[in-house]
């Protein structure tokens, strides 16, 4: 790869509009898929051109490639252009994962009516011939069960992290418990990715470097300028029948410690972006956000980007918000460290994607799974997945545990 004097990729993206494709799909790596969708709208990454040196600081790194590459982009929408997928771990000092960000060597998308496909090439790389469609594998199931915190387990954690609220080392502490597992070698992860999109069309559904999941949760979205982030706090379970689903959503809107776990989330966001914000606003009161499993309180944020600072780096000030760590958050992410008997690597990390202006969509990496896909081939692909919940004044432990086992439903049955 022909790189500048500083050791920086250049490259070359050249985007066109394309007729739709039926299934962007299947142009995607059965065995490690890049894919960012919602709605509809997707982009699909094949190959690799460049990627983040190991232990270079991301938001650099990225500002450096943009800076020297050349892009010829005929389409001009969010996603079009030269373009990074990118995911972190929940706690990089603490976590065996590292920040994974590169740049596929084709990238389809498709937003509303309009597709397009963006080739990205190294500087004196000759045009190369297009990539072939790859017919879905066979379908395939998981073999999941307890991972190092059992339900029992779990219990026991939230019990811990009420002593830690109790003894005013926090006022919310967000823990999480795994399920590990296999799926078989040679599976079409493809299909898992497709199974999520369509249960949960609503979601990020998202797969980067082995992390694969339908994310409800908006950490934060840069586009032209605006800033937006949606904060996720407080779940409850959908109802069986349409009476006992409405009880369900109003306990939640009503609920003194949900309502309390949701405003120290929306106080996390707000005072991470006031610095790099102006007009910054948020919703006075949480709606009810409804997903096929859970109803969720949530608050949408939104401001004008003030300076220069990029999506990723509004990634970097964000993450861990008090969703997904708790408040004060250092002495949160503590107490995770003690309690919690496993590396979350990056599960409830940001997940998703920049382009050269700094702009792009991240989420936060929640209903998802991880999986080895470097495993050798021939061999059963390991995962592993997490679910949590925010642990405040009023926590019932037996409870909270069962709100991870709602949130386990979407990948465990995507899985199934």
């Amino acid at each position: 790869m022909t790189t500048s004097a500083l050791g920086i990729p250049r490259l070359r993206a050249v985007t066109r509009r394309i007729e739709p494709v039926d299934e962007p799909l299947v142009y995607a790596s059965p065995d490690d898929p890049t894919v960012w969708s919602r709605r509809g709208d997707l982009l699909v990454g094949v190959g690799r051109a460049a990627e983040l040196p190991a232990g270079t600081p991301a938001a650099q790194w990225w500002r450096d490639v943009a800076a020297v590459a050349e892009i010829d982009d005929k389409v001009g929408m969010p996603g079009s252009g030269l373009v990074a997928f990118g995911t972190l771990p929940f706690d990089p000092a603490n976590s065996s994962a590292s920040t994974a960000l590169a740049v596929p060597r084709m990238i389809i998308g498709r937003r509303s009516d309009t597709s397009w496909v963006t080739h990205v090439f190294v500087e004196g790389e000759p045009e190369r011939d297009e990539p072939q469609a790859i017919g879905f594998g066979p379908h395939w199931s998981a073999t999941v069960g307890p991972g190092a915190c059992t339900p029992d387990g779990y219990q026991g954690e939230v019990r811990a992290g009420l002593e830690a609220i109790a003894s005013g080392e926090v006022a919310k502490v967000v823990l999480a418990r795994d399920l590990v597992g296999t799926v078989p070698a040679g599976s079409d992860l493809r299909r898992l990715v497709r199974a999520l999109a369509s249960a949960y069309p609503d979601t990020w559904t998202f797969a980067v470097d082995g992390a694969i999941g339908a994310s409800p949760e908006t950490l934060v979205t840069v586009s032209g300028g605006t800033v937006t982030a949606r904060v996720l706090a407080g779940t409850a379970a959908r109802g069986a029948d349409a009476d006992a689903d409405t009880a369900a959503s109003l306990a939640l809107a009503t609920s003194a410690k949900d309502l309390d776990e949701h405003r120290y989330a929306v106080q996390s966001v707000l005072t991470s972006l006031r610095a790099h914000t102006s007009a910054l606003v948020a919703e006075p009161e949480p709606f009810m956000l409804k997903l096929p499993n859970v109803w969720h309180l949530a608050t949408d944020v939104e401001g004008t980007l003030s300076g220069h600072a990029s999506s990723l780096d509004l990634v970097e000030v964000l993450h861990p918000t008090a969703a997904v760590a708790g408040t004060p958050t250092q002495a949160a992410l503590e107490v995770i460290r003690r309690v919690e008997p496993f590396d979350r690597g990056r599960y409830a990390g940001p997940v998703g994607w920049i382009d050269a202006a700094g702009d792009g969509e991240w989420a936060i990496a929640l209903r998802c799974a991880q999986f080895d896909v470097h495993t050798d081939a021939g061999a059963d692909i390991p995962l592993i997945a997490h679910a949590g919940a925010g642990i405040v004044a009023g926590s019932d432990p037996e409870t909270e545990m069962l709100e991870t086992r709602v949130k386990f439903r979407p990948i465990i049955d995507a899985l199934a």
